[in-house]
């Protein structure tokens, strides 16, 4: 190639997001044009489409923000700009407020005012994570004591059940001590009363057997004395009858001890059953409470977990910084 003949400038691609058509050539000295042309492709294109996709990544609304006047005074320049392009008629009241815009940018006091608005936001934010940590730690500590509450009353539980199954125990010792008791009364009375039969039996025997030699001999030696020998043998039936209403009261009275013997276990079983039922009781009222106090403690480690969250939130707040260019914002979760 000759010496002294221009080479063309390399044409770049469009930088508007999406978009892989070359830049526009370039037509003088300068910046070399960055979008392309034909399809509406502008820096304010550009940044509006940016906008809109970072708005749909983080699930945010694309609407300006009118807490940000500076912000937004930069967005009315660069459209003001675009509209002067292309209006010619209305150039003078569009340098008019493209003039305001400006003044608006460089003005400390939108800048202060917009720095006051995002240090509000922030110390609101702030004060709601603390009052949210504050409670946590409130509701944690109501937690643990409700937990200390809970095992304090299942060792008294536990100490009742003792109890109550050591009060069983010697109520089933009393029980088998008063069945052995029976069981000796109801031998003693047995053979109390077969002693008194076999005393009886031998006695109306004898007298039987004496009443009988002795009208034998009266009857042999004298029929005359036959009255006698008989009132003899009358007072010697009235006798054995004597002996066997005596053996009768005997079986009686051994009736009606082992009548006082069956109520004495029946008392007995029922104490048994007594205790039974209030150890049973005792160990389901024990269950519920625990059950209950269970339900607490697991109620008071959700809270906990809450109040780890927002630990975690407090440590790591999102910041915000004011400088020249338009600032980022980074969403953490909804605002308060």
């Amino acid at each position: 190639m000759a010496s002294g003949t221009p080479v063309p400038a390399a044409r770049t691609t469009c930088k508007h997001p999406g978009c892989t058509e070359p830049a526009a050539p370039s037509t003088g000295p300068g910046r070399p044009p960055e979008y392309c042309e034909g399809r509406g492709h502008t820096r304010v294109s550009a940044w509006r489409e940016r906008r809109q996709r970072a708005a749909v990544s983080t699930g945010t609304s694309s609407l300006a923000d009118t807490d940000n006047p500076v912000t937004m005074a930069k967005v009315t320049g660069a459209e003001l700009l675009r509209a002067l392009r292309a209006e010619a008629d209305r150039i003078a009241g569009i340098a008019d407020r493209l003039r305001e815009a400006a003044e608006t940018v460089i003005d400390p006091t939108a800048a202060e005012a917009e720095a006051e608005a995002v240090r509000a936001a922030a110390e609101h934010r702030a004060a709601a994570a603390d009052v949210r940590a504050a409670t946590a730690d409130h509701r944690a500590a109501e937690a643990d004591q409700w937990r200390a509450d809970a095992d304090a009353a299942a060792e008294e539980m536990a100490a009742h059940l003792a109890a109550a199954q050591a009060r069983a125990d010697q109520a089933e010792a009393a029980r088998a001590t008063a069945e052995v008791d029976r069981d000796a009364a109801i031998e003693a009375a047995q053979a109390d009363a077969e002693r008194r039969i076999a005393a009886a039996d031998a006695a109306r025997d004898a007298a039987i057997a004496g009443a009988r030699a002795d009208a034998d001999q009266r009857v042999s030696a004298a029929e005359a004395d036959r009255g006698q020998a008989l009132a003899r043998a009358t007072q010697a039936e009235q006798a054995a009858r004597l002996a066997q209403q005596a053996a009768a009261r005997d079986q009686a009275a051994a009736a009606a001890l082992q009548a006082e013997t069956a109520r004495v276990r029946a008392d007995a079983d029922k104490m048994l059953a007594t205790f039974r039922a209030d150890a049973a009781r005792d160990r389901d009222e024990l269950r519920a409470d625990l059950r209950a106090r269970a339900e607490r403690a697991e109620r008071a480690d959700a809270y906990r977990d809450e109040l780890i969250q927002l630990r975690t939130e407090i440590s790591n707040p999102a910041g915000t910084v004011i400088s020249g260019k338009t600032p980022r914002r980074t969403m953490h979760g909804s605002q308060p």
